[in-house]
């Protein structure tokens, strides 16, 4: 089998020229098979006629009629109607754009067929803008034989013509030259049915085809193209993980010394789960090929810890560890953290972040470059070219789903002889649902800590409308009374009426005048980095220094991994605007501590439906990975998942939420084509083109 199928360009079509051709490339259609793989989103059935009679309001139906009268109604807009009867009833065709040659067509005593939704009008039933055409009596017009397929489509594009252009596609198509990737034995072991007979299938089914399967993607023909399509979507990541690991790496020795006395020296005990999750990172970081490993963990059920035992790990074996964080705030929390656990260990810990400049920066790269600085915590400028490590082994990249495949991969190009990748270790504390751990990160292993540290108290979630505002400042002076602190997170950083939110700024302000008493403090995106940091360090203090502010208004800023033990309320305004997992990140800020917490969503009525799903479960649980499933089943995986992830991972045919059931099948037999490397890329050529989009560095 070749790899490079030559698939005819759409413009060896009838009636498809260069204007034409634009059209169709925004709908991603280039060649006949990109063609034959744009499915209808629905079908209409043309193959018998109804008796005017018969139909119903909402019914889509085909009638035979004759032409009663047609004329043109004044008002504030001009419309033509044309009052047809078939002998069984009478209704009124209605359009609102028309010719005069049009009227002079529709004359009385005409004959027509017509299709459209039977709607009410006020002198009864009418069709508007129906599908039309005039009958020669002296001709049998036959009716459809299949059902009549609705595509998705783009500005200056009928239906009609794309069902014209389909036609000759899949003349083509029975040339046998759209070639059956699948093995047969492969095929009747996973109950596939063949390539063509399913696209001849869904672009002109029977009349007597299952329309509700169909509708929902769940007919065998569906199937099988959306199987392909997630075979390819895996076999691409299995590609790029053997690309990586055929690199080699570094074979780190199993911790010893320095990883006895970190522990040692903590002061607190590591959970079940995190000694599990550290002995599988070890053993990973004692093989030859490179590892490739995602952790996922709750907030607050300790990811840094096991990323710090890993750091030892490359440490040990004279191998710098770079730690990569989304945000400078999360960055230079975790530069406290290793700064206060390895330096007591002879350790020297570096940061480099945008804002760090001039003779400073050149210090620092040097340091980085010679080897002086073993441990380097940074946001994305650890990316740029002129960062260079003396001996980089590790690479953590914290809260993957922020960073973009490409450069998570882009690090191991920072590895000493550009030849042997450093090891990676991915961490996200957004718990990722089966479903999509299946599919986009189908190139790394799993791990999860799935057991928060003792001594954790869950946090009360309560949900109340904004107009009980003033209670929620009562219970913020209560609680500050109390000596704890408190968050109040709004959703955007200027007054828009629009959105009817209140804004950080104007909160801020106005909190200061009904609690004159609290320090209150204000933090957003729009801040420089260095003032974030200030105040988030006068909200934490330290064990010298105590906190300086009692309430901090902020934005979702501080969404990942701030770590304020003291704080023990939040607040969140219009929480119905945003998705499960920020609220649950959120939420995750306090309850930090053994002091029982609370998060208040304050929402603003009328709530939507999906709305109330969401506060609900909010509500209902503070489990991630429940929370997870819930989000990936109300709003998709692109969304979950991010657009940074996912935005070169569009499916064209599969869903991954419909198709879940898939996933396993597709694993399975990934592994096996993955053996064949022929096969293995006519497949992902066919579904993601020369560049195998997001597996391609």
């Amino acid at each position: 089998m070749s790899s490079s199928i030559n698939i005819p360009c759409v413009s060896v079509l009838k009636g498809v020229g260069a204007a034409m051709q634009i059209k169709l490339e925004r709908l991603g259609i280039e060649n006949l098979q990109d063609l034959l793989f744009h499915l209808p989103i629905r079908y209409q059935d043309r193959t018998s006629l109804r008796n005017i009679g018969t139909l119903r309001i909402g019914d889509e139906a085909l009638v035979e009629v004759s032409v009663s009268l047609t004329e043109i109604k004044f008002g504030k807009k001009k419309t033509l109607l044309c009052r047809v009867s078939d002998g069984t009833g009478s209704l009124t065709l209605r359009f609102f754009h028309f010719s005069a040659s049009q009227k002079n067509t529709l004359s009385k005593g005409k004959k027509l067929r017509c299709f459209g939704e039977v709607r009410p009008g006020p002198n009864g039933l009418e069709m508007v803008h129906p599908e039309y055409k005039a009958l020669d009596e002296e001709i049998d017009t036959p009716v459809e034989q299949s059902l009549t397929p609705v595509y998705p489509m783009t500005e200056g594009l009928q239906q009609n013509r794309v069902r014209s252009l389909m036609a000759q596609a899949l003349l083509w198509l029975e040339s046998g030259e759209l070639p059956e990737l699948l093995p047969e034995h492969l095929r009747k072991r996973w109950q596939l049915p063949e390539l063509h007979r399913s696209l001849v299938f869904l672009h002109a089914p029977s009349p007597q085809a299952d329309r509700e399967l169909m509708l929902n993607g769940m007919h065998p023909a569906q199937r099988r193209l959306a199987f392909e399509e997630l075979l390819a979507h895996h076999l691409t990541l299995l590609h790029l993980r053997k690309k990586i690991q055929a690199q080699g790496g570094f074979r780190f020795n199993q911790p010893a010394q320095l990883s006895q006395q970190f522990l040692q020296n903590l002061a607190f005990t590591l959970t079940g789960a995190q000694q599990r999750v550290s002995a599988e990172i070890a053993a990973d970081l004692a093989k030859p090929q490179p590892m490739l490993r995602l952790v996922q963990g709750d907030v607050g059920s300790g990811k840094t810890v096991v990323a710090a035992l890993a750091a030892l790990q490359a440490v040990e074996n004279n191998y710098q560890a770079a730690i990569m964080a989304p945000t400078e705030i999360l960055a230079e929390q975790h530069y406290s953290c290793f700064k206060a656990w390895f330096e007591p260990l002879n350790i020297k810990v570096g940061m480099l972040t945008g804002k760090i400049k001039g003779k400073k920066r050149e210090q620092q790269l040097k340091d980085y470059a010679n080897g002086d600085v073993q441990v380097i915590v940074g946001t994305h400028a650890l990316f740029q070219e002129e960062v260079r490590f003396y001996n980089l082994g590790l690479a953590v990249i914290d809260e993957q789903h922020r960073f973009g495949v490409h450069q998570r991969l882009s690090l191991r190009e920072k590895g000493r002889d550009g030849e042997r990748s450093p090891h990676q270790l991915i961490m996200t504390a957004t718990p990722i649902p089966r479903t999509l751990t299946m599919s986009a990160y189908a190139d790394l292993d799993c791990s999860v800590i799935d057991e928060l540290p003792p001594g954790r108290t869950p946090v009360k979630t309560v949900v109340i409308p904004d107009d009980k505002r003033d209670k929620v400042i009562d219970r913020v002076k209560l609680a500050c009374e109390q000596k704890r602190q408190v968050y109040w997170v709004c959703t955007l950083i200027e007054e828009s009426e629009a959105l009817q939110c209140q804004a950080a700024e104007v909160t801020a302000e106005q909190l200061k005048q009904q609690l004159p008493e609290l320090k209150i403090g204000l933090i957003h995106g729009r801040m420089k980095s260095a003032e974030k940091v200030a105040i988030m360090a006068k909200f934490k203090g330290t064990s010298d220094q105590p906190a300086e502010l009692d309430l901090l208004v902020a934005t979702t800023v501080i969404e990942v991994g701030v770590d304020v033990p003291n704080a023990s309320v939040m607040i969140i305004e219009n929480p119905e605007r945003l998705g499960l997992a920020q609220l649950h990140q959120l939420r995750g800020r306090v309850g930090r501590g053994s002091i029982e917490s609370f998060c208040l969503l304050m929402y603003r009525a009328p709530l939507s439906y999906s709305g109330k799903q969401r506060l609900q479960i909010m509500r209902d649980s503070n489990d991630g990975f429940v929370i997870a499933e819930k989000d990936l089943e109300i709003r998709g995986p692109g969304e979950v998942l991010g657009t940074r992830q996912t935005g070169e991972m569009q499916f064209k045919i599969a869903d991954l939420q419909r198709d879940a059931d898939l996933l396993e099948r597709v694993q399975e037999l990934a592994q096996q084509v993955s053996q064949d490397s022929v096969l293995s890329e006519a497949v992902t050529r066919r579904w993601l083109g020369a560049g195998e989009q997001y597996g391609h560095v």
